[in-house]
């Protein structure tokens, strides 16, 4: 399993602009197979920063969820200087996994 921590810092006239094309991104990308779970949240503090959690099976759901055209708006806006600083990814490969009971 792959789970992978994608943060961006947004030039604060182009947070909208970059929300709504992550927004773009979540309900193709939850469709794809391997694709675990797919969240994209602001933050609490600051609103100008957005970070995406993903889980995959493998990698090669992480490659088809990377490979599609919502994504590569993103990649344009953050490329196009839609960012105040350099994105962050982490990606951590996980061996296990549980889900305790509340």
């Amino acid at each position: 399993m792959i789970v992978v921590r994608f943060r961006v810092q947004c030039q604060p006239e182009r947070s909208d602009e970059v929300l709504e094309a992550m927004k773009d991104v979540v309900a193709p990308s939850r469709a794809l197979p391997g694709v675990v779970h797919f969240d994209i949240a602001r933050d609490l503090i600051d609103p100008d920063t957005l970070i995406a959690t993903e889980v995959f099976e493998d990698g090669a759901a992480m490659d088809r969820q990377e490979a599609q055209p919502e994504v590569a708006k993103v990649i344009a806006l953050i490329e196009g200087g839609a960012l105040r600083a350099p994105p962050e990814w982490t990606v951590f490969q996980v061996t296990s996994a549980e889900s305790p009971e509340l």
